[in-house]
């Protein structure tokens, strides 16, 4: 049986914090690949010292679609592990990916389910019970939609699989670093509505905003989360609110 490789990938900025536990998580891959955004931080000192098989590039930074695209480029096998410099590979979901990918029958993509923690703590509810994202797939499937600034995803996938063991994502230690990247993934929103000719509507956005929250502590278990729970549903109620602050500033 062909021997299959993996290429794992990731796109960075400022992930000094991450970068270190997350390239240890893909040791296992054939080659790393990591695009970096011009970090200000030790992210790529950490790299060079830490991690010189590690292929390292730079872009500036426009917008993840396009950086991923880029990163997705330097690949030079058929197996593609895109993972998040906040997310972690276990030692199951490890075994896993390797006997999958051997499998005759294995399937062009795969959904990795995540288990997020937040502050330090695990979140159980709050809409993260069935959080999941195609992080394994093959290089020849593989292209993120260009139509899509934030939540970019793969095109033209037919029927990807699911794998059973879970990806860890730590996604925020603080509040303040969930809520810069709100900020940032609305301004992102914004731009992508415009493009659309959306219109700004303030009853829009208000109703919109109140909605997101409601969904997330009430519909998807906030509640039953407690204080993180309502941390996690004020900022997705803000992420709609802000989306729609900077579309109307676009038509400006």
């Amino acid at each position: 049986m062909k021997n299959l490789k993996i290429s794992a990938l990731l796109i960075t900025y400022n992930e000094e914090k991450n970068i270190e536990e997350a390239l240890r998580s893909v040791d296992f891959a054939d080659e790393i690949i990591v695009l970096d955004s011009y970090s200000t931080d030790k992210t790529i000192d950490i790299i060079k010292s830490k991690f010189p098989e590690v292929k390292l590039y730079q872009n500036k930074f426009e917008d993840f679609t396009k950086q991923r695209n880029l990163c997705l480029s330097y690949a030079n096998f058929e197996w593609i592990l895109f993972l998040d410099a906040d997310e972690r590979v276990t030692p199951a979901l490890k075994a896993e990916i390797l006997q999958e990918i051997q499998n005759p029958k294995a399937k062009d993509a795969y959904y990795f389910k995540r288990k997020f923690f937040f502050m330090g703590e695990p979140v159980h509810y709050s809409g993260t019970q069935n959080d999941k994202n195609i992080r394994l797939f093959k290089k020849t499937v593989g292209n993120y939609d260009e139509n899509k600034r934030v939540h970019e995803g793969l095109q033209n996938l037919n029927n990807p699989g699911t794998l059973k063991n879970y990806l860890l994502h730590f996604s925020f230690d603080s509040y303040q670093a969930y809520y810069h990247k709100v900020i940032h993934y609305a301004q992102l929103k914004a731009k992508d509505l415009r493009e659309k000719n959306v219109s700004y509507m303030f009853i829009k956005q208000i109703t919109k905003s109140i909605f997101n929250f409601f969904k997330m502590y009430i519909l998807k278990l906030g509640i039953l989360d407690g204080r993180k729970g309502i941390i996690l549903s004020y900022l997705s109620a803000l992420s709609s609110f802000k989306t729609y602050e900077y579309l109307k500033e676009e038509y400006i």
